[in-house]
């Protein structure tokens, strides 16, 4: 009987963009799965992949991005987090998400580990205008008030800055991903991390 199980989630950096870096996601999913991972699902084109296993993210992060550079031929990053990380990840939102304007949406950028302190300072020292963010451990909470596409906070800047690489996802794809992750936890035996 398997035991320890966990419930993860794989954010991938950059793919299907503007016609750069295409990955069918029953591709990607089938890759997941010749890698031993199970209950493997996928949500939208941005790469998204909920499976589970018995490894550590580190190890499973480093696994994946080798699979997709040996399957695809082309360089993914890869950030991990379990389904209890991302849950407490909404939960620890600083923005007042349902006082929020219509037009303005938290998004939130997930590092792939935590950002040093010159980091930090660097990314602050960075002028912008009327976009907030909060970092928060491994996370970068970002209130774009103009729309993503017009800011100067992107994983291009908090990667130059913070020295890590970065990946973000808007706030109703962190929240589906949150539902299905939770839909996953009874099929597995898993770790209460937080």
């Amino acid at each position: 009987m398997v035991t320890n199980l966990t419930v993860y989630i794989a954010f991938l950096r950059g793919i299907n963009v503007s016609g750069h870096r295409i990955i069918k996601m029953a591709d990607l999913k089938q890759m997941f799965e010749s890698l031993g991972l199970s209950e493997v699902k996928t949500y939208i084109q941005s790469g998204n992949v909920l499976f589970e296993s018995t490894e550590d993210a580190e190890s499973l992060s480093a696994r994946i991005e080798r699979a997709i550079e040996a399957t695809f031929s082309f360089d993914v990053p890869v950030v991990i987090r379990t389904a209890a990380e991302l849950e407490q990840i909404i939960a620890n939102c600083p923005f007042e998400v349902e006082a929020l304007p219509e037009k303005e949406r938290p998004y939130i950028a997930l590092l792939s580990s935590l950002p040093s302190a010159e980091g930090i300072e660097q990314l602050q020292a960075y002028p912008i205008q009327d976009d907030e963010y909060r970092i928060q451990g491994q996370e970068l909470y970002i209130l774009y008030r103009q729309g993503a596409h017009k800011s100067k906070l992107t994983n291009n800047l908090f990667e130059k800055k913070l020295g890590v690489t970065a990946t973000t996802r808007n706030w109703q794809t962190m929240s589906k991903l949150t539902t299905m992750a939770k839909a996953m936890l009874p099929s597995a035996v898993h770790q209460t991390d937080l």
